[in-house]
């Protein structure tokens, strides 16, 4: 079973356009076990029932924004191994290097093409 077969993936994002443009991409690649959450503590509740391996958040969402989701997934017992990339439209270096800093594997500046988003995993998860 190939690595793209056995990838399992879940998409935060408050935006649900957001999400299906990312969901599109994945499945474009032919990654077909991703789920998805539209905001951290949801994220946190699905992960401890169905972990996975890979991690894409939006850093801009109410309530838990992506550095915090990646706090709480680094402190959590099964979630604290999970690869964590972060999407944003704002890719300061305060935020770059507080991820960087709390163990995220990478970012992705919004906007983004499908290929930079495949790029990205693979740093984080090898070649799919």
């Amino acid at each position: 079973m190939s690595l793209r077969e056995q990838l399992k993936i879940m998409v935060v994002d408050d935006m649900s356009t957001s999400r299906g443009l990312i969901t599109q991409a994945l499945d474009a690649m032919g990654l077909r076990q991703v789920a998805f959450a539209s905001d951290g503590p949801g994220a946190l509740e699905a992960l401890e029932k169905a972990p996975a391996h890979l991690v894409i958040s939006d850093y801009n969402m109410p309530g838990m924004d992506g550095l915090q989701l990646l706090k709480a997934l680094r402190t959590g017992g099964k979630t604290k191994g999970v690869g964590f990339i972060l999407i944003t439209g704002r890719a300061d270096k305060e935020i770059v290097d507080n991820g960087k800093k709390l163990g995220m594997n990478n970012f992705l500046k919004k906007p983004f093409t499908p290929q930079e988003l495949r790029s990205c995993i693979e740093a984080v998860v090898g070649r799919l």
